[in-house]
């Protein structure tokens, strides 16, 4: 059989989605290929349904109606929730009887990417579970994208709507005591479909920075961890006005937040100012390798349990089932909130929690990040490498390397500690990329350990080392 060659990029099948080029990589015979395996992973489990939303790129609908198509030529039964929040997607495994869900989404990728986003049973649908709809679509269907030796029994579609449901729940979930006067950036995004309904009936007042709905993103990209997109809330947020800056990713399940002065608050220093309200002793919080130590300081301040784990929005998610923890987070701006909600990130979810925070506090945002431990890091870099291979070969190199002169944690990568300060070496689980991050006690000491690494990584394999970045204070 060659429908694997014939028709798909594998490449599209990645860690934590299944993700391409629309046009390119997700076509109608693909998108169908994939809906059909993935409905027989559910077949062969016992489950019947599944449900499937999606963002409001160009191309989505299209990949939604060929999902559904392979999905519902196997025997499944789908409820087509329709245009929605990634999260919002995600409140519909805890609130409609269907455990299954899957969101078309490009997430903040440019407006030509898009991807599935899939769960089973509650459950993050990741790793070796999208490799083994890789798998059954090579071993399992032949080139005229049937599943080989299974009975067919024709799903139906049902139409559902979940938003308002959603949109009743936090509302019921939320009062605002105080006056809280912010501004909220969607980014022409799929957030700006109910984002700003919601906080303005808990009673926030809201300046709207690009919450119309636009799939071109013709003002800037959705991706707010990236600094050069937050340019234009910032400069609002400068004049004095408002309490704090609100900016959501292309499918709102990430956030990061601007303080009254303008300056970014950094998503694991965000985390950490929820930590003193939430956790009690003993109680975990789990979080990636790339966050800083002030997190770790604040969590051990509170003498509960800091679990450093692997990046990845859907290792974290499993983490925190695990260890039961309330409330975990990334880097990326994937914050999950098991205090009171149902774990999963919610970029609209965790606003709301600080500014209830806020509203119930005598201090402004930037006292409550001014009582946080303050280090010098720089943001996360990233390393180009000539292929996916050498990428792998050169984080091994270097993990041996530092493991053997260092005290190391060796999670994910490898995180080196020194006396003053650490640096992070791991491999991309997406891109045939390096990812790097130093901090330290100073600026002096932070370039310190910035030389020695990149110099390792140089002696290790041919990469592409750029020497501009900027600083962060944390």
């Amino acid at each position: 059989m060659q429908v694997m060659e014939k028709y798909i990029n594998k490449n599209i099948f990645r860690e934590y989605d299944i993700r391409g080029i629309a046009d390119i990589d997700l076509t109608d015979d693909v998108v169908y290929l994939i809906g059909k395996a993935f409905a027989y992973y559910l077949n062969r489990n016992n489950h019947k349904q599944l449900s499937i939303s999606g963002d409001v790129r160009n191309t989505t609908n299209r990949i939604k109606k060929s999902f559904i198509n392979g999905a519902i030529s196997e025997g499944i039964d789908v409820f087509d929730m329709g245009v929605l929040p990634t999260p919002v997607n995600y409140f519909s495994l805890y609130n409609t009887g269907v455990p299954n869900s899957v969101q078309v989404t490009g997430s903040h990728n440019p407006a030509e990417y898009n991807g599935l986003k899939i769960s089973f049973d509650k459950k993050p649908f990741y790793g070796k579970l999208i490799l083994e709809l890789r798998e059954i679509i090579e071993k399992k269907i032949d080139c005229n994208q049937e599943i080989l030796q299974y009975p067919k029994k024709k799903g139906r579609i049902y139409q559902r709507n979940i938003l308002d449901k959603y949109y009743q729940y936090i509302c019921e979930n939320f009062k605002i005591k105080n006056n809280i006067n912010i501004v909220m950036d969607c980014g022409n995004a799929v957030g700006g479909i109910i984002a700003p309904k919601i906080y303005k009936s808990v009673g926030i007042n809201i300046y709207e920075l690009y919450c119309d709905v636009d799939p071109s993103f013709p003002n800037h990209h959705p991706d707010p961890t990236v600094d050069s997109n937050l340019e234009d809330i910032v400069k609002v947020m400068k004049n004095g006005k408002y309490d704090l800056g609100i900016a959501f990713d292309g499918d709102a399940d990430r956030i990061v937040v601007i303080d009254e002065h303008g300056n970014i608050i950094r998503p694991d220093i965000l985390l950490a100012l929820f930590l003193p309200a939430i956790i009690n002793k003993n109680d975990s919080v789990v979080y990636d390798v790339k966050c800083s130590k002030a997190l770790e300081d604040t969590v051990n301040s509170l003498d509960a349990n800091p679990i450093m784990w692997k990046t990845g929005h859907s290792l974290i998610k499993n983490k925190m089932i695990e260890s039961k923890s309330k409330i975990g987070g990334e880097m990326s701006g994937h914050i999950f909130f098991a205090d009171k909600y149902f774990g999963y990130d919610d970029g609209i979810y965790v606003g709301l929690r600080l500014i209830e925070l806020l509203s119930t506090s005598k201090k402004k945002l930037s006292e409550l990040v001014s009582e946080i431990p303050k280090y010098i890091s720089t943001p996360e870099i990233r390393i180009e490498c000539k292929s996916d291979e050498e990428k792998f070969q050169i984080t091994k190199k270097a993990t041996e390397y530092f493991v053997n002169k260092y005290d190391c944690n060796t999670t994910d990568g490898v995180r080196i500690n020194y006396s003053h300060g650490w640096g992070l070496i791991r491999s991309s689980n997406t891109q045939p990329v390096i990812v790097c991050r130093f901090e330290s006690d100073s600026f002096e000491n932070v370039e310190k350990i910035k030389n020695e690494i990149f110099s390792k990584l140089s002696e290790f394999g041919d990469v592409c080392i750029n020497g501009e970045w900027k600083f962060w204070y944390i």
